[in-house]
């Protein structure tokens, strides 16, 4: 029969997989059409989904938690008069490129990400779009890895 010992040792073998799956499937087009046919409540899942699986991916290795997107959006940003919704956005990307090389993968987003694109970005009109775009390519190679390896 099997002792107690030996199952106990089975049961503490910790498992470097991920208990759950994060979403790979982010991206622009999506993003766009049911942020519009939702009049923006989709917008905000879909930025909670990210303050959320940022934190899933990289809190243990940084010691770092990204504020939820919806407590910035209906009570820090408003009380800031807009400032935190640019520092969360530095902060955020900063993360995300800082968790991809940690992972040893490309870093293809940082502030300058944020910037660049979003706020100098609004001068061509497109400039916010590539920006989700780009962090929803991030967040997608973020999370392919999270899903293989935790």
């Amino acid at each position: 029969g099997i002792h107690m010992s030996e199952t106990n040792a089975v049961a503490r073998t910790p498992n470097p997989m991920p208990v759950g799956q994060l979403k790979e499937d982010r991206g622009f087009w999506k993003f766009f059409f049911l942020s519009l046919v939702t009049l923006g409540i989709y917008s905000l899942v879909w930025w909670s989904s990210i303050s959320n699986d940022i934190n899933v991916m990289a809190s243990r290795y940084d010691g770092k938690k990204t504020m939820h997107y919806c407590l910035l959006f209906f009570v820090i940003d408003p009380l800031t008069c807009g400032i935190a919704y640019f520092v969360w956005n530095h902060k955020l990307c900063n993360r995300i490129g800082d968790e991809m090389r940690r992972r040893g993968m490309q870093q293809t987003i940082s502030a300058k990400t944020f910037w660049g694109w979003s706020v100098l970005g609004v001068l061509i009109l497109v400039g916010p779009m590539i920006y989700v775009h780009k962090l929803a390519d991030a967040m997608n190679s973020l999370a392919h890895d999270y899903n293989r390896k935790g």
